[in-house]
């Protein structure tokens, strides 16, 4: 038996709930109840319970969310490519990234319109984005393969997101905001309750597979650090307030008014703040990366009581 079959055997051991996580990717447990499946697959990947009669901590609310929260607006809010009219009607043309064509099918794609940097988003899910740096280097076919894949999962099920069950399945292509060598620019995520923002998360170093991840108060003060566990390597934090904060924070806390919790993903560029998108359920309620001292100061900003619950 192999080190990793080893290593594989024990945690189910230790957790045997993670079998449930590693099914969930195959389609398996779709018709349990939504409550049931979400309690052990919190299980499995956290390793306690989940409380949802008196939820504390952020993983916790996230999950209440889901279950009770089901406004109406949502499902465009999820949708890449109609929330960029919401976000025209709340907030103007000047913050949305050029749109460069939208498909139905890869196949209607015709590349050579398309300028040598640009992205490829699938409007349904999260993740599910291509980014082109030089044209002359993508693989056509490997681009058409993947969309094609990506765009026959029902993102909604994994972590019971109901609110991307009826997205239309889309492919989207927007204009790249990064410079000419092909570096991204770092983006800033407004985590908001209510229309204020209660933290903001900077993602910076952005590469193949993985970014640095610095939160901050409202202010910009430093918080947290996603390697560490609690504060720690201050140094590492930028502390100068990028140019365009305040006219984010203001923008985030517009796009958010009247909802009861939604990350707002900003840019911020030579030519100005862009929108990037707005999240419901960031990392589905399941950042294995908090420490539970920061998952329960986190969970402190989400007021469940003074929630607008709405059903559909």
């Amino acid at each position: 038996m192999s080190f990793a079959l080893i290593e594989q055997y024990r945690s189910l051991r230790a957790n045997p709930y993670k079998l449930l996580v590693k099914l969930s990717r195959y389609g398996f447990f779709r018709r349990m109840p939504d409550e049931m499946y979400l309690k052990l697959l919190f299980r499995g990947i956290l390793d306690r319970s989940l409380r949802l009669d008196s939820p504390i901590s952020y993983s916790e609310k996230v999950q209440w969310l889901k279950l009770h929260d089901k406004n109406s607006i949502y499902p465009k809010l999820c949708d890449k490519y109609a929330v960029r009219d919401f976000v025209r009607e709340c907030a103007g043309e000047d913050c949305l990234i050029p749109l460069l064509g939208v498909w139905d099918r890869p196949e209607q794609i015709d590349f050579s319109s398309l300028p040598e940097q640009f992205v490829l988003k699938c409007t349904h899910d999260s993740g599910s984005v291509i980014i082109c740096t030089n044209k002359a280097d993508l693989n056509i076919y490997d681009t058409r393969r993947k969309l094609k894949k990506w765009l026959k999962r029902d993102y909604s099920y994994l972590g019971r997101e109901w609110a991307y069950h009826d997205v239309p399945r889309r492919v989207i292509a927007e204009a790249f905001i990064g410079d000419e060598a092909g570096t991204r620019p770092d983006d800033y995520k407004f985590y908001c309750w209510q229309g204020k923002v209660f933290s903001v998360l900077l993602c910076v170093n952005r590469r193949q597979g993985g970014a640095n991840y610095l939160f901050y108060d409202p202010d910009f003060i430093p918080r947290y650090m996603s390697i560490g566990g609690t504060l720690k390597g201050l140094e590492e934090f930028p502390l100068t307030k990028p140019p365009h904060f305040e006219e984010m924070k203001m923008l985030a806390e517009q796009l958010s008014k009247g909802l009861n919790h939604v990350r707002v993903d900003l840019y911020d560029t030579p030519e100005g703040v862009r929108f990037g998108e707005m999240t419901l359920y960031p990392n589905s309620g399941f950042n294995t990366g908090y420490t539970q001292e920061f998952n329960d100061y986190f969970g402190s900003f989400i007021h469940l009581e003074e929630s607008h619950i709405d059903k559909m």
